[in-house]
């Protein structure tokens, strides 16, 4: 990235954050609140995909098994052990981050890659799954319910503008990191690697080390998205938390969006935010949401596929040469 487009990068990031700061304070309505603070949660999980599938080429169908392992892991050790639920954060982490690492080894290892890599994460997910629901100290198929008792040492706002910086602070992190990527030496190889692994390994990149070390940073992100899930509903179970929707989501808001870009996840969650809550508002049909949020899919795909954030370029080039 050139010094012009730096200098151009970091206005667009401090206005962008500037308005996110103010967006409670204009709107303070409960309702809009939360359609931010779900708008950024669907962005900062998307960032975690993108991480991985945008930035590496490495798509995964399966994503939510770093959701639901640092879901569990947060809301384990805070129920079972005691543990302060802040201390949740870098615990669910961790988890992610592991989960990460086995399953990035073990399918790297034995060469899998593309529709078989993809479809290997949904069955590390289901797997987990049962694992989950199969044992005590989880809730089993009952769940998890965490006890609602409201503070900020407890990790749970009396208001929910506490929870909408919480998840903004979050999101500015993984769009940190994306910037990171775009700019770093191990961005370039995840990005050399996207477009052709033999050319990669051709020029001394270790492919298998640099696919996993991804993997570890978007489970890691992603299991962090798991937590906060949990602390804002307060609930979880199996059926939640490794549910096939989540990884949907995932894929769909950076898909949608734009793969592979800084502000993609972020533009396709605030889509994807206000369709969920247009259908909801207006009609009670169960699954229309995810009817539309296909049909957006399709028509990106077939005259955006470079996703929404490819359309606001051409835009704004179109501007400036009228301008010029």
């Amino acid at each position: 990235m050139n010094d012009n487009t730096r200098s151009i990068g970091w206005p667009l990031h401090l206005s962008l954050l500037t308005l996110a700061v103010i967006f409670p304070f204009v709107f303070s309505s409960p309702f809009i609140v939360n359609f931010g603070v779900l708008a950024l949660f669907y962005a900062f999980i998307g960032q975690s995909w993108n991480i991985s599938g945008g930035f590496a080429g490495q798509l995964s169908f399966g994503h939510v098994v770093f959701f639901g392992a640092g879901a569990y892991a947060s809301t384990v050790l805070q129920l079972r052990y005691g543990m302060n639920p802040w201390l949740g954060l870098p615990a669910s982490a961790v988890a992610g981050a592991i989960v990460g690492w086995i399953i990035g080894f073990l399918s790297f290892r034995a060469g899998l890659k593309g529709s078989y890599f993809a479809l290997i994460t949904l069955a590390f997910a289901e797997v987990l799954r049962i694992l989950v629901n199969s044992v005590g100290f989880t809730g089993g198929g009952l769940g998890l319910l965490i006890p609602a008792k409201p503070s900020v040492a407890n990790f749970q706002f009396a208001e929910r503008i506490g929870f909408y910086f919480l998840i903004l602070a979050l999101t500015v992190m993984s769009v940190a990191v994306a910037v990171w990527l775009k700019r770093s030496r191990f961005g370039a190889q995840l990005a050399a690697i996207r477009e052709n692994e033999d050319a990669a390994r051709a020029l001394g990149i270790n492919v298998f080390r640099e696919k996993v070390k991804v993997m570890v940073l978007s489970g890691a992100m992603c299991g962090v998205g798991g937590c906060f899930f949990a602390q804002y509903f307060l609930y979880i179970d199996t059926t939640i938390v490794f549910g096939v929707d989540k990884s949907v989501e995932m894929l769909l808001v950076s898909m949608i969006g734009g793969a592979g870009t800084v502000y993609g996840p972020l533009i396709g969650a605030l889509l994807l935010a206000g369709v969920g809550d247009l259908t909801r508002v207006l009609t009670d049909v169960q699954g229309l949401s995810l009817v539309l949020y296909g049909t957006l899919l399709v028509i990106i795909i077939a005259f955006l596929p470079n996703g929404l954030i490819d359309l606001f370029k051409r835009i704004g080039q179109r501007f400036k040469q009228r301008g010029a």
